[in-house]
């Protein structure tokens, strides 16, 4: 055999013990007439030890070892007389009698280590690789944990995991489809699912009242940090249901995820907050609770004063950050220069010292008086010694200007601890959004998601003000999952169809199958999606979900190790009827 243990398990306990190891050279050294290799598998390291004065072929294979190096060793376990408490077999090493090189390996192009010296892409070139570091296999240990962690809880609680198809239908619906052409069925395309949404609202109405799923979904959209052309759902779906006993459920998976891969207990109820006040108070559907600074509606102690851009702006914002007013201009300058950044848009940013002697010290003490700069602290809470950031505009976009300015604050003082976990329920959203570009209402989840039934009649007078029963889980600033109670009613679900845009004609070719199933008794049902990837890396408190995925795509959404997307061969082209330029 191969090994009778791995590089991980060895003990004080196994001293004595003649064993077999096989893994990669981590590392070579010699040291006072022996030679010392650091032997690495996925489970851990193990030191071996080369008497070199004893055997002298022994000695000469020792010494050809280069990194990575696929070997296998057979010796006696003792105890190492220099011990390494930072490893669990630090205590132990192999006094190594015969040594076997299975394969030779090329000096790697980064150092395989925790602290390596590969750039991000030159990593995923080569990330079959970068998985051989600690650092990776950790956080691919952690995401198979919650996955089987995740069946075993929705296992216990009754849900079928049933597989649902990959080649489905288009729909203009959403983000941009991946389409893939059908060769037997010329001129007609599949699309790869955006999720499984449609199939388990099916399943709902074949009497299956608990499905889950942990699915690939694919989004042909513009990537970032967080996103990935394909992702990784726990995809969920209940029936006879409403809105409380979805989140209890789905509460009660999340604590479960946390304390069994984590070791991390969440005291008393997730609490909940409305879209709406989650908007006026923090600017985002996913606000981070972990520390305060939170929004201050400013008009009423800012307007008519003479300051034409407070003036003219439909909302003025402030947040306040403590103890921050020995701010140094320089200081001030770099987040002003932040803010005035494309990616967040602000034209400008005043600001107002509270000093530690009570004055005050703004950037428009031309307009505003020291009695006028204390109404500012009176109404933000601000206290001596505190710096208030302030921002004007048209709603919307000065919510989200000043959402960018609070998390940067929190990440420059220190206040969002990637080992402190907060968790939030954002309910009541908007049922539909307007979109410019489009002149029209979109769904801002999906076009089954129902309105609260007290807000129907206003789908005919004032579309834009309908709440729907959605809710999403945030959880630091990311959106780990959502979901909503769905429309089972083929009328209702016509009429959400109709102020979405669609014809009857329309509506019927692109979601005709689920509305004829809804005319055979389908249930009130509702459900989640949660996002594995943004679950796993908030749970190892990171912000990119790359390191989670074993062969993620770049933020060109290119898979530079295989090269892909790639071109394919004319006569592939010719048998599914595509035509594309092709250069000779």
């Amino acid at each position: 055999m191969f090994r009778t243990h791995t590089c991980g398990e060895l003990r004080l306990s196994n001293v004595g013990s003649e064993v077999t190891l096989s893994g990669w050279v981590q590392r070579t050294r010699e040291m006072g007439g022996m030679t010392f290799v650091d032997l690495r598998d996925r489970y851990g390291i193990t030191q071996l030890a080369f008497n070199t004065e004893d055997n002298e072929e022994l000695n000469q294979k020792s010494r050809k070892l280069g990194r990575e190096f696929v070997v296998q060793v057979k010796g006696k376990v003792i105890e190492r007389s220099s011990k390494n408490l930072n490893i669990p077999t630090g205590e132990v090493e192999i006094l190594v009698n015969e040594l076997n090189i299975l394969n030779s390996a090329k000096t790697p192009p980064f150092t395989i280590e925790n602290e390596t010296d590969g750039g991000d892409e030159l990593r995923m070139k080569y990330r079959y690789l970068d998985i051989r570091r600690k650092a990776v296999l950790d956080k691919l240990r952690l995401r198979n944990k919650v996955s089987l962690e995740t069946r075993k809880y929705l296992d216990s609680v009754d849900f079928m995991d049933i597989e649902t198809p990959y080649l489905i239908k288009s729909t203009p619906e959403g983000a941009r489809d991946f389409v893939v052409p059908s060769r037997m069925n010329q001129g007609e395309f599949y699309a790869l699912p955006q999720s499984p949404q449609t199939f388990k609202q099916l399943l709902m109405v074949s009497g299956i009242d608990k499905y889950y799923q942990i699915v690939r979904c694919f989004r042909d959209e513009d990537l970032r940090a967080d996103r990935q052309p394909e992702f990784t759902q726990i995809d969920c779906e209940m029936s006879f249901v409403e809105q409380e006993d979805i989140l209890n459920t789905f509460e009660g998976m999340v604590k479960h995820l946390f304390k069994s891969c984590r070791d991390i207990e969440f005291e008393g109820d997730f609490p909940r907050m409305t879209y709406a006040d989650a908007m006026e108070k923090y600017g985002s559907d996913k606000p981070d609770i972990r520390f305060e600074m939170e929004f201050n509606n400013m008009n009423s102690v800012t307007k008519n004063k003479g300051f034409k851009i407070f003036d003219e702006a439909e909302l003025v914002l402030g947040i306040v950050a403590n103890e921050c007013a020995v701010y140094t201009r320089k200081q001030l300058d770099a987040i002003t220069k932040w803010v005035q950044r494309p990616q967040v848009g602000a034209k400008g940013l005043v600001y107002c010292k509270y000093n530690a002697d009570g004055t005050f010290k703004s950037s428009v003490d031309k307009f505003y008086s020291q009695e006028d700069l204390q109404e500012w602290a009176d109404h933000t809470g601000a206290k001596p010694g505190d710096l208030i950031f302030i921002l004007s505009g048209d709603t919307d976009k000065v919510r989200s200007q000043m959402n960018d300015l609070r998390l940067h604050m929190g990440d420059e003082l220190g206040l969002r601890n990637p080992n402190e976990f907060k968790p939030l329920w954002v309910i009541d959203f908007p049922l539909l959004e307007w979109d410019e570009d489009s002149n029209r209402f979109h769904a801002m989840h999906h076009p089954f998601t129902s309105p609260k039934a007290e807000d129907i009649a206003l789908l005919e007078t004032d579309p834009g003000k309908v709440r729907a029963n959605a809710y999403d889980l945030a959880m630091n600033g990311v959106e780990l999952g959502g979901g909503s109670i769905r429309i089972h009613d083929k009328e209702l679900q016509a009429l959400m169809l109709k102020h979405l845009g669609f014809t009857e004609e329309e509506a019927n070719k692109q979601f005709g199958f689920l509305m004829d199933a809804f005319e055979f008794g389908a249930p009130p049902h509702g459900g989640i999606a949660f996002g594995l990837d943004r679950l796993v890396a908030t749970m190892g408190g990171s912000d990119s979900i790359r390191d989670y995925i074993a062969f993620p795509k770049n933020n060109s959404g290119r898979d530079i190790m295989i090269d892909a997307p790639a071109t394919i061969d004319k006569e592939q082209l010719k048998e599914l009827a595509l035509k594309v330029e092709i250069e000779d």
